[in-house]
């Protein structure tokens, strides 16, 4: 599969976009993502993997917490055409 069509595939999950959508601010915490999603830990954790498994974000350790922020340009770039707002 092309990286793009990669990219949109995971991006058609709900729990998904909003991650994404919640990052396009900056960094987040695994605790900052759970209200915003209305999912479990658990679930956050798991699709936040999945993004990262895509190369779609990046994750960093700080003590017992996970940070993510996105990873991929192209994704920023996307919502911007969608008309979110986006840092940077």
């Amino acid at each position: 599969m092309k990286p793009a069509s990669r990219v949109f595939k995971a991006l058609c999950d709900e729990t998904r976009f909003k991650l994404v959508e919640n990052l396009l601010c900056g960094e987040k915490c695994v605790c900052e993502l759970i209200k915003p999603t209305g999912r479990a830990q658990s679930t956050v954790s798991l699709q936040l993997r999945k993004l990262e498994s895509e190369g779609i974000v990046e994750s960093r350790r700080a003590g017992k917490n996970i940070y993510y922020q996105l990873k991929d340009p192209r994704v920023s770039k996307i919502f911007k055409v969608l008309g979110y707002k986006v840092n940077g």
